[in-house]
């Protein structure tokens, strides 16, 4: 949505962020991957995760004894496994684990509390009552209208810890952590299934990601079609890979790729934090998107991950791992409820991007009001106010970055 001179509103990235939850056509850290990257041909090694794992942590640090490192701390798979190894590698360091504890949403601190409490390291836990409060500078510093920037938090706090910043991120990606989609979707196709079959398919699994009248969302400067979107998505689905391979693919070439790390590589620039990523290093990505997909997940027991599960048991830290998927997340009803509508109605119903066309004012008073709202629809809202402040940012000019949505 940026060009060399100044940013401008780019139709079809509005309506894939509003639709994908990501820009296919903004650069990332990340090589994008063909369905000839994902060919199973690789024997699984758990020896061979973890090394790289390791390789990649000492790599990324460059020094033999940091004053002190900065951790994401979830309380799942990936970011424990993450602090594991650090922990081995730099067992004089001091570790700084972050965690955030959102309001009125599930408390996934306490699960992040035990691990820190095992390997006795500094756990700082940022509570956040109010999530869209610095939505405007979050904003302003990764240049895309995306509302769900938890990133921001962690890394402004790990700037005050140390200069480097580890984190589990890939994990889901590349191991196939999300579970609760692959039933789904494999209850939904088969192997005879034709492609746009399956991109639909795909679709209705991140149900959370769109609205049933999502294409009367759009003002007159857009022309949204379901065949554009299709369109993005048909080389993940037209191939010879297995069902689970083509997903892993997509996801891949999704919020991975066009979402998670350019916004996370954004907002640690601007802090001026050096990222310690090992799962989604090159020589990792490498290797386990050629791992067959039943070494990354056990559809029978419904568990995904397994190779690092594995290297969590030989760590002994089994216990501290749930059946239930964990990462930073916030329950938007709660957060609809508390402060998300007033100021949606306030900055909706006034948008500047709907004066210019680019968003329906019809669907927004048709929607805004009613009691109960679906999370699908809390979600595109919060999408719509993430863009409505991008838009008075860097189109009319009127918001600054320091302004707070209170």
């Amino acid at each position: 949505m940026e060009n060399s001179n100044k940013i401008i509103p780019n139709p079809t990235s509005i309506v894939d962020i509003l639709t994908l939850r990501y820009d296919p056509t903004q650069n990332s850290p990340l090589k994008k991957l063909s369905w000839e990257d994902f060919i199973p041909k690789n024997k699984i090694s758990v020896e061979n995760v973890e090394k790289k794992l390791e390789d990649t942590i000492t790599k990324s640090i460059n020094e033999p004894n940091p004053k002190s490192i900065a951790i994401a701390l979830s309380g799942g798979i990936d970011s424990i496994l993450t602090l594991a190894v650090l922990k081995k590698k730099y067992p004089q360091t001091n570790i700084e684990a972050i965690s955030i504890k959102f309001a009125n949403s599930i408390d996934e601190t306490i699960s992040a509390k035990k691990v820190a409490e095992h390997y006795k390291i500094n756990h700082h836990i940022l509570e956040l009552e109010n999530y869209l409060e610095e939505l405007p500078k979050a904003i302003s510093i990764i240049k895309l209208p995306f509302w769900d920037l938890h990133w921001y938090y962690v890394a402004k706090k790990a700037k005050t810890l140390s200069k480097y910043l580890a984190s589990g991120d890939g994990g889901d990606e590349l191991f196939g952590g999300y579970t609760f989609r692959y039933k789904k979707f494999l209850s939904l196709v088969s192997e005879k299934s034709k492609p746009k079959e399956k991109i639909e398919a795909y679709l209705e699994c991140h149900e959370r990601d769109r609205v049933p009248d999502q294409e009367q969302l759009f003002g007159n400067k857009i022309k949204f079609r379901w065949s554009n979107i299709h369109s993005i998505l048909l080389p993940y689905f037209d191939n010879s890979l297995s069902l689970l391979e083509q997903v892993f693919l997509a996801d891949y070439n999704g919020k991975l790729l066009y979402n998670f790390v350019p916004i996370n590589s954004r907002i640690n620039q601007y802090f001026e934090i050096t990222p310690v990523t090992p799962i989604i290093s090159k020589e990792m990505i490498a290797y386990a998107t050629h791992l067959v997909s039943v070494d990354k997940y056990d559809l029978k027991n419904d568990l995904g991950k397994i190779p690092l599960r594995k290297i969590l048991s030989k760590y002994e830290l089994d216990s501290f791992i749930t059946g239930k998927k964990l990462g930073f997340s916030i329950n938007t009803i709660n957060l609809w409820k508390k402060r998300g509508k007033k100021l949606c109605e306030y900055y909706l119903l006034d948008s500047r991007a709907v004066k210019d066309g680019w968003i329906n004012y019809d669907w927004i008073k048709k929607n805004i009001d009613k009691k109960e709202l679906d999370v699908k629809y809390v979600n595109k809202f919060l999408g719509l106010l993430a863009l409505e402040v991008w838009y008075r940012l860097f189109i009319t000019n009127e918001m600054k970055p320091n302004d707070k949505l209170n």
